[in-house]
This record gives structure tokens, C-alpha cells and sequence, in this order.
């Protein structure tokens, strides 16, 4: 299925999504564009905003998108292979039985899925700035994606390694 099926199916049924991604097999290259397509979705989402704050402080617009650049497809990956882990850890303390492999594509597919609320959540900062709009997208999307990564986990964690 094409990744934008899977997208729209997650918001329908996300342990079925992920449950049919561990059944095409353990590939690590499959995890990698999941998170990496998420850090490059989540830097495109905060353009409008870093263009906002250039205009409005007289900051140069580079210099933000470098730092965003290099915080969300550099480093913001490493974090949420760590966190992955942690979450196959405890997972396992909760006795799960799923691998560390099933872990991290809840966790990077979770993600991925919800990055159209991630875009939203982008243009509310940009058009309309900080205040309850930009919290209730943000609580929203957040929200939604620990409903996917729950979801999720507890599908990968039920599959034996």
C-alpha cells in the first residue's frame, strides 16, 4: 500500500496499520525513512513559522532554518531511536513480547502518520501565532499521536520474537 493509504488507514485502525508493517518483515531501512520522512515533514512544518519570527524580530531567516535544519533531520532522529528503546524496555518490563524492531516502527510510524496534524500544527504558528489556537492543534496532535503509538506498541509488543 502506498504510504498515504497507510496514513489515512491509520486514523481508522492503528494497530492494523502497524500490525501489517511488521508482517512485511524486519527492515531497518523501512524504520530509517519512516523517522527521517517525519524529521523532514516536521522541519518543512516549521518554515512558516521561523519565517514569521524573522519578519517580526529582524532575526535573518538562514541562520533559523540552518538551526532548524540541523536539529530536526540531525539530531532529533538519535532522540527518538532512543526513545524507542525505552519504550521496548518498558514494554518488555509490562511483559511485552515484541522486538526491539516492532518498538520502533510504532514509535517512527506513529510519527509519520501524524504528520498531517504536524503541518497543520506548522501553519497555525505561522499564519496565526502563539496563542489557544496553536495550543489546542499542538494538544491536539499530540494527543493524537500517542493514540497511534499506543496503538501501536501494544500491536508490536503482542507479536513474539
Amino acid at each position: 500500500m502506498p504510504v498515504t493509504s497507510d496514513i489515512v488507514a491509520t486514523y481508522r485502525g492503528p494497530g492494523r496499520v502497524v500490525r501489517r508493517l511488521l508482517d512485511l518483515g524486519e527492515r531497518e531501512d523501512r524504520a530509517l525513512v519512516f523517522v527521517m520522512g517525519f524529521c523532514v515533514v516536521s522541519f518543512i512544518a516549521q518554515l512558516p513559522s521561523l519565517a514569521r519570527r524573522a519578519h517580526l524580530e529582524g532575526v535573518e531567516l538562514n541562520m533559523l532554518m540552518g538551526g532548524a535544519l540541523l536539529g530536526t533531520v540531525i539530531i532529533l532522529p538519535l532522540f527518538f531511536y532512543a526513545l524507542a528503546f525505552l519504550s521496548y524496555g518498558v514494554a518488555r518490563l509490562a511483559g511485552g513480547r515484541g522486538s526491539a524492531y516492532g518498538a520502533r516502527v510504532a514509535l517512527f510510524w506513529a510519527l509519520l502518520s501524524s504528520t498531517p496534524l504536524v503541518l497543520l500544527n506548522g501553519l497555525v504558528a505561522g499564519f496565526i501565532g502563539p496563542g489557544p489556537a496553536l495550543t489546542l492543534v499542538g494538544a491536539f496532535w499530540f494527543g493524537v499521536f500517542i493514540w497511534f503509538w499506543v496503538a501501536g506498541l501494544r500491536q508490536a509488543q503482542r507479536q513474539a520474537e
